[in-house]
């Protein structure tokens, strides 16, 4: 559980500034991660046509 007592003492201005950065954070995170997930597509593609998926999972190990 969340102790959000803290919550309670913070103005609604800086409330508010706080949920838009973190939303901002949020959205630069969920837009890494799908640079990555396509990066890795893209490898795996790669791979699958060169016939080294094998070898380059074993190497990730």
């Amino acid at each position: 559980m969340v102790d959000t007592s803290d919550l309670e003492v913070i103005g609604d201005a800086e409330l508010v500034e706080e949920l838009s950065m973190l939303t901002t954070q949020t959205a630069r995170m969920r837009a890494r991660m799908a640079d990555i997930v396509a990066e890795l597509d893209r490898r795996r593609r790669a791979a699958a046509r060169t016939g080294t998926a094998a070898s380059a999972h074993r190497a990730r190990r």
